[in-house]
């Protein structure tokens, strides 16, 4: 028998010894002998206290978890729509520019993969080491700018 922990309702088997085998996914099971258990590396959890979880069931009428309204079919108001697709549209064009400072900021540091050795880089691995970070940034920073502009591209007009 195979305890699966989202599932059982019950106790275990009180007499059979319940072991935990390790590895993804863990394992509970008493359907091992003690040696088997001990060639697997399962430890017996006689004594330890078990936790069960029953699986969580949808209330009746709801067709989504995310529903807020109650109706889960319900439409919004085309007027509502626009005023939120407008919200969007100012928040994303406002990181939009933040990002598009960030990434002028980095790429002048960078200055095309030979910035201004600092007095703390005497050793030359750590202004390597730096040239790289600053390198990672402004390649984040320009995906991080293509997929604000791919969102905005999504809001209708």
């Amino acid at each position: 028998m195979v305890l699966a922990l989202a599932g059982v309702t019950g106790p275990a088997s009180a007499q059979a010894t319940v072991y935990r085998c390790p590895g993804p996914p863990v394992l509970y099971t008493d359907a091992l002998s003690a040696k088997e258990a001990q060639d697997k590396g399962c430890r017996s959890i006689d004594g330890t206290p078990i936790t069960v979880f029953s699986p969580i069931k949808p209330k009746a009428g709801s067709t989504s978890p995310t529903a807020a309204s109650g109706a889960p079919n319900e439409r919004v108001d085309p007027k509502d729509q626009k005023s939120r697709d407008n919200e969007r549209r100012r928040v994303l064009e406002q990181e939009l520019r933040e990002a598009e400072e960030r990434l002028a900021k980095l790429q002048k540091e960078y200055n095309n993969g030979e910035p201004e050795r600092q007095g703390n880089e005497r050793n030359y691995q750590k202004y390597v080491e730096r040239v790289a970070e600053l390198k990672a940034s402004v390649s984040r920073q320009e995906s991080d700018i293509q997929a604000i502009k791919r969102e905005l591209s999504k809001i209708p007009n």
